[in-house]
């Protein structure tokens, strides 16, 4: 869990990395782009620190979710705010689901109060990420359905590589 959720973080970093590297400051969501960011780096940061003290080793796909996470923020603003929005509220809905999919299973033994505690303060801000995006009009972005739903598969298909390799 620690591994692939550390991975999730580092690729949410790396997509408003590339959000902002496009939108720069000229747009209106930029400072909130640059907020949910610096909210990313905290949760990376403390599942970074739970897997030096567990021993935990990343993921040997990081560099490939490093270029794939910024390629897919800086894509989607390039074809527009909304675009963008809705690639964080794609995204946000998929970390929602598989947060609580973890809570889920951490509840059933209570092993894991530290990790259940992290992962649900985190799931809350994940939570705000994608209200934030569908209120600033994700819905609006061209093709929504079809962006949307590719990029939720791909975060799927993300967290299934994650926890293998």
């Amino acid at each position: 869990m620690i591994r692939v959720d550390q991975a999730g973080e580092f690729g949410a970093t790396r997509i408003y990395a590339g959000q902002l590297a496009v939108m720069g400051g000229r747009h209106p969501m930029s400072p909130e782009i640059a907020h949910m960011a610096a909210q990313e780096e905290e949760h990376r940061a403390k599942f970074d620190a739970l897997m030096a003290a567990r021993g935990v080793r990343p993921t040997a796909l990081q560099p490939f979710w490093s270029v794939a996470g910024f390629a897919l923020g800086a894509g989607t603003a390039l074809l527009g705010p909304e675009a963008a929005m809705a690639c964080t509220a794609a995204v946000e809905e998929e970390i929602d689901r598989h947060y609580s999919a973890q809570l889920d299973e951490l509840a059933e033994d209570g092993s894991d109060p530290e990790l259940a505690g992290m992962i649900e303060e985190f799931r809350e801000d994940e939570r705000q990420h994608r209200d934030t995006a569908l209120a600033a009009g994700a819905e609006k972005a061209p093709a929504y359905p079809l962006l949307s739903g590719a990029i939720r598969l791909g975060c799927r298909v993300a967290i299934r590589l994650a926890e293998r390799v």
